[in-house]
């Protein structure tokens, strides 16, 4: 059993100095004692104890392209749709080996940046060209087993992906990977489950309809009966040209037309939600889903800024998850959130309420909102929940050293350097900063990255 010592750590009760948290050998918290000592020798001795967040929407081997389309176009507006060519190009180059590098790459930098827990949006199920594998499941399981190997707590979303567009044209390129009809989609979530079964028990499953342009409304409706107690995750209302796209098919808004169509409740995470009236912030924020925000991506990729302060006055539940992994990182996740509402509105501490922190607020926030898309048991340091802990360094970020403004000063002046030591249900992952895998799986993935880059 382990034991863990906290100067100071976050509890539901606020902030407690002294605090034991016992662990048991399932991976859950078996105790939690303020005012304590050191159990004995063996207890592990940290300044700050924090719950550790979960990343929920991530597609890792994008990892592996991140720089590679930071070179402007050569005539016309760069966009998402232009990243997207790109990244299908890409994509066709990775074998499943390449695949199950890369993921365990960026699972290991989730940990090391202070992630215990992902959920994995995982849409390239094919050979290139969409010939099947002989397993179905053949690149869920190198998902699963790079999860395995880092020891991150998995939620694996197999994708569902029928068409190349609302107006059900045929998959082309590198979409091609991904497409399955129903019956072969449900062969591939039966395999996947499987291949979940072989991991910890913290493993989950779920269900990801991509998004309005690759499923039609008789296929979304059948993917929430798969696994109607899983998590669902889906793709909306990310990019204008795919709002109008929506509009002119439906004569709807797509956050508006899935409301209105769909039985949408706290199970659901609905990913990035950037374009919405405050109309739709409101109605979505009433349903009890998740808004997956993903702030670095949607930077990087120039989305657009998500209607923060609406939808958090409304009472919306939301979450962070690093998407194109092209930087992967808590504090960065969090403060360009923040940063993005500030920028809009001329304004400063947009995100909190009057007196309160604007890092705890944060943080708070997506830790119950990355558990609830996870369907996982954690986001507290509490009994009975998962050991999803993460013990940050004060020392190593500017700011005040005490209760909330370890928070602000972290996710305002820090980074990774500060992140020392993760527990993912209890396995300790990260220690000193580092990956106790690091070695072994940094250089598989530079081994993979020379031979991509050869093959550009």
């Amino acid at each position: 059993m382990q034991a863990i010592f906290a100067q100071n750590a976050l509890t539901p009760s606020g902030w407690q100095k002294d605090v034991l948290v016992e662990l048991t050998s399932a991976g859950r918290i078996k105790s939690v004692t303020t005012g304590a000592a050191p159990a004995d020798d063996k207890t592990i001795r940290v300044p700050v104890l924090l719950p550790a967040m979960s990343n929920l929407h991530s597609h890792t081997f994008q990892r592996a392209m991140a720089g590679l389309a930071e070179r402007r176009g050569p005539a016309g507006r760069d966009s998402f749709w232009t990243w997207r060519e790109i990244m299908y190009r890409f994509l066709d180059l990775l074998s499943p080996e390449d695949i199950e590098a890369v993921a365990a790459f960026a699972f290991m930098e989730m940990q090391e940046a202070g992630f215990a827990a992902v959920a994995e949006f995982h849409y390239v199920h094919h050979q290139p060209g969409g010939v099947a594998y002989d397993d179905v499941g053949e690149l869920s399981a190198r998902i699963a087993g790079a999860a395995d190997q880092t020891g991150i707590g998995l939620t694996l979303l197999p994708v569902l992906y029928r068409h190349g567009g609302v107006d059900q044209r045929p998959l082309q390129g590198g979409q091609r990977r991904f497409g399955n009809d129903l019956g072969r989609f449900q062969n591939l979530l039966a395999r996947a489950e499987e291949c979940i079964g072989n991991l910890a028990a913290d493993a989950r499953l779920g269900v990801a309809p991509h998004s309005l342009r690759a499923v039609g409304l008789d296929d979304l409706r059948e993917a929430q009966t798969m696994r109607p107690d899983a998590p669902l995750h889906m793709h909306i209302a990310e990019q204008l040209p795919e709002i109008d796209e929506v509009l002119a098919a439906y004569g709807q808004r797509p956050v508006e037309w899935l409301l209105d169509n769909c039985d949408v409740d706290a199970r659901w995470c609905l990913i990035h939600c950037t374009h919405m009236t405050d109309e739709e912030t409101g109605n979505l924020a009433d349903t009890g889903a998740v808004a997956g925000l993903c702030p670095v991506t949607e930077a990087n990729l120039g989305d657009g800024i998500f209607n923060g302060l609406h939808y958090r006055q409304a009472g919306g539940a939301l979450g962070i998850g690093s998407d194109s992994n092209i930087r992967i990182t808590v504090a960065e996740e969090l403060r360009q959130f923040e940063y993005s509402q500030r920028l809009r509105d001329t304004a400063r501490v947009v995100l909190a309420a009057h007196g309160q922190s604007c890092g705890r607020t944060l943080y708070d926030s997506a830790l119950a909102g990355g558990a609830q898309a996870l369907g996982r048991d954690s986001g507290a340091i509490q009994a009975g929940h998962w050991a999803d802990l993460v013990a940050i360094d004060q020392d190593d970020f500017a700011g005040a050293a005490f209760d909330d403004g370890v928070l602000d000063g972290w996710l305002f002046t820090g980074d990774n350097g500060a992140v020392s030591e993760v527990w993912s249900a209890g396995r300790h992952c990260v220690r000193q900063g580092r990956h106790i895998e690091r070695e072994t799986i940094a250089a598989r993935y530079t081994r993979t990255i020379r031979k991509l880059m050869e093959l550009l």
